[in-house]
This record gives C-alpha cells, sequence and structure tokens, in this order.
C-alpha cells in the first residue's frame, strides 16, 4: 500500500497542471485513501471512523443481493419467455451469464453519464470529487426494466444529476432523490418504455450475449447448455405474459393474479414466486429476501433509519387496511398483506425512502414522512388506473414536504421550551 501511495503521490504534480485532470486524479486518490489534512488548532473535535465515502460504500454493498439475483432473474424470465430452462435449478450459469449481459450496458452508461457530469462539475467549481453518485449510480440500474433504451437512460440520468442535484449545490444539496428523479423523467417522457407488459422481459438475445458466444457453442462446450432442438431461437411461446402482477392486480383484482399460469400451466404469480422475486419486474426489486439482507446491513451499520421504514410500514398498512373495508373496486379489495409483497413496496421503503439526504431529519418528523409516503403511496398505487405504483411519486412528493416537516418539528419544540422557560 506505501508503493501505490509513493505512486500517487509522485504523479500528481503532472496532473495538477490541468483543473479537470486533477479533479480525476484525486477522486481515485480520495476513493483509494482517506484524506491525510487533519483539523488544526486548539478545542474539542469529534473524530468519527465513517466519511461519506464510507457510508456510499457500506450501501452500494447492502444493493448487492438485490443486483446478483436480478442478473439471475433478468435471464431466467428471458428463457421462460423462450420455452427454455423452465426449471429454477436449469442452466444457471446461462441465466447468470445472460443477465449480467443484459444489466451490464446499463450500468456502464449509468457510471459513465453520471459520473461525467460530475467530474466535469467539480472541475468547474474547482471542488473535489463527491461520492454521492455511487449510490444512484446502482440504485438507476435496479429500478429499471431490463430492456431499457440506453439513449432514454442517458437522457435520464443527465436529466436527475442536473437539474436535481447539481442545480442546487451538489452532493448533500438536493431535495429530490436522484434515482427516482431519473425515472419519473422516463415516465412522463417516455412512458411506454417503463409501463405496460412488454417491457419487463428481454425477450431478444442482447448482443453482448451474441459477441461472447454464449447462445449455444460457448456454453455448450462448457458443459452449461444444451442447445435446444431446432438451433437457438428468439420467439416468444405461445401462453406467455411480461405482465407484473402488479398490472394485472389493478385490471382485474387478485383473481387475476392468481389465475395468471405459465406455458406449462403452473401458477406464474404463486406467493413464493412473488416473495422469493421469480417473477417479471424492474431488475432489482422483485427479490424480497434480497431486499430484507440490505434492510439488515442498513439497520446494523446505522445508516438508514428504522423510524422511516416502520412508519412507511403502518401507513401502506392502515390504508391497504382502509381500503379492504370500503371495497369499490376490484384493486381495493385486494388484501392489504398482499400490497407488501408485489410492486416495489419493500425496494422502496428500505433504499428510497430512506435517503439521509432528501428525508426528513428530525426524529417526529420522520415518522411523519414515512407516513405519509405509506398512505400516499397506496392511494396513488389503488386509485389511479393509469399507474398501478404509487411509491416513486409518493417518495418525490414527501421529499418537497420534508423541509416543511421538519421546520414545524423544530417551531413546537422551540415554543415547548420557551413555556417551560
Amino acid at each position: 500500500m506505501q508503493a501505490l501511495r509513493n505512486f500517487l503521490d509522485s504523479i500528481e504534480p503532472a496532473f495538477k497542471k490541468n483543473k479537470f485532470l486533477h479533479t480525476v486524479y484525486d477522486g481515485f486518490d480520495t476513493f483509494l485513501f482517506a484524506p491525510k489534512e487533519t483539523t488544526q488548532g486548539p478545542g474539542v473535535h469529534i473524530r468519527d471512523g465513517i466519511d461519506l465515502k464510507r457510508t456510499m460504500v457500506l450501501v452500494v454493498l447492502a444493493l448487492q443481493a438485490c443486483l446478483l439475483f436480478g442478473m439471475w432473474n433478468v435471464g431466467h424470465q428471458h428463457y421462460t419467455a423462450l420455452g427454455l430452462y423452465p426449471g429454477l435449478g436449469e442452466a444457471l450459469f446461462t441465466k447468470f451469464s445472460y443477465g449480467l449481459l443484459q444489466m451490464l450496458p446499463i450500468i456502464i452508461v449509468t457510471h459513465l453519464v453520471g459520473l461525467g457530469i460530475e467530474f466535469f462539475f467539480a472541475a468547474q467549481k474547482g471542488h473535489p470529487i463527491e461520492e454521492g453518485f455511487l449510490v444512484s449510480a446502482m440504485l438507476i440500474p435496479l429500478i429499471m426494466p431490463p430492456d431499457i433504451p440506453l439513449w432514454i437512460l442517458s437522457l435520464a440520468i443527465a436529466f436527475a444529476v442536473i437539474i436535481a442535484k447539481e442545480a442546487f449545490g451538489g452532493t448533500g444539496m438536493n431535495i429530490l432523490n436522484i434515482a427516482l428523479t431519473a425515472r419519473v423523467f422516463i415516465f412522463f417522457a417516455y412512458p411506454t418504455e417503463i409501463s405496460g407488459d412488454t417491457c419487463w422481459v428481454a425477450y431478444d438475445y442482447n448482443f453482448l450475449h451474441k459477441l461472447f458466444g454464449m447462445e449455444g457453442g460457448t456454453l455448450q462446450a462448457l458443459g452449461m447448455a444444451a442447445v435446444p432442438e431446432g438451433g437457438w431461437i428468439s420467439r416468444v411461446v405461445d401462453g406467455f405474459s411480461g405482465a407484473t402482477p402488479l398490472g394485472l392486480a389493478a385490471k382485474g383484482g387478485w383473481d387475476a393474479v392468481a389465475n395468471a399460469t405459465l406455458p406449462n400451466g403452473t401458477a406464474q404469480y404463486s406467493l413464493s414466486n412473488m416473495f422469493f422475486g421469480i417473477i417479471p419486474g424492474s431488475i432489482g426489486e422483485t427479490s424480497k429476501p434480497a431486499i430484507l439482507i440490505g434492510l439488515g446491513m442498513l439497520i446494523m451499520s446505522g445508516i438508514a433509519s428504522w423510524r422511516i421504514m416502520l412508519s412507511m410500514l403502518a401507513g401502506a398498512v392502515v390504508t391497504g387496511l382502509l381500503f379492504n373495508v370500503i371495497g369499490g373496486n376490484a384493486f381495493m379489495a385486494v388484501p392489504f398483506y398482499y400490497h407488501l409483497i408485489i410492486g416495489s413496496f419493500l425496494f422502496a421503503m428500505v433504499y428510497m425512502a430512506t435517503d439521509p439526504v432528501t428525508a426528513a431529519q428530525t426524529q417526529t418528523g420522520k415518522l411523519i414522512y414515512g407516513f405519509m409516503i405509506g398512505v400516499i403511496g397506496m392511494i396513488v398505487r389503488v386509485l389511479n388506473p393509469a399507474y398501478p405504483e404509487g411509491w416513486m411519486l409518493a417518495i418525490l412528493f414527501l421529499n418537497v414536504f420534508a423541509p416543511t416537516i421538519d421546520y414545524f418539528i423544530y417551531q413546537r419544540n422551540i415554543q415547548r421550551r420557551l413555556k417551560r422557560a
């Protein structure tokens, strides 16, 4: 490590000649090593072993279970649509390799566009590169459909980073969640790319899968897969639907979800399939066990607020129960506990609502903030037939009102102390 430290110190003068190159150098230097500067002067200073970089890395690590499962599930849904390898244990390497190669361009484009913009603004302002986009760069691919066009993804990321982040001053200054801003941009600018039944399954072989020869020859040589009768095909089998359970429930209630079957006659959306995430959907939002692993890591590290999670859960349950009592349409009759495993509720609760920058900061404010997300998200999901998923809009809406919530909490505390005085 000392040799690497000496090497970085030796090449720093060459990078200082150019403002942008020095920004890039500084970013890699602080990624590898903690800054050596310390607080000077007398007085008491708080010293903590965790900084922004380590916070971001812990969140990224908490997302790895969702990422790895998402890769496998993208491949599994792809081959299921083609009538190949329907068993969960069949062709594991084949499915994972397809999902990996399907996601790789999405991940690369997200980092290149987002970090490129971050580097540019950091160089222009003469500031060091901030690590805040590391988490957004992991969240954005996980909340996208697996076949999202890369040029649309690039536009969405550029919009989110420039308008929702840099316009407010950069990392720690934004009032809207960056990843959700990218998704809401696509939802309103290109709605057909993120809604409907056809975007949640990658039906065709991606170009990287073909480039690396993974369609048959290479995998067969490795003993990982057998070429199907008639050769490798890209034709969807009859009876397969890429509709998500949430989309079916919005149209026909829980009966439509329960009656959905795969071409082989098995239930497509059994409770176990929906819980473990073996269903079409956004890349990282389907597997509840993977999300719960991340939840445990974030709670134990103290990065995510359990108050926001618990109150959001309470808000969703209370509103779901209220809809069950009132009735009125098929979606309102869906049992409230099913809402917790269909759609992106759990992912939104763990990774989106708990964003420490855009959420409420006071302890009481976090309870109000989370509860209102649960209530508003459920209302949007159930009562808006054009958009049977409400957590994105609910979280962004409460992002805007989080400072107001904190303001009234502060004012209440001030008035209480004045009365005691």
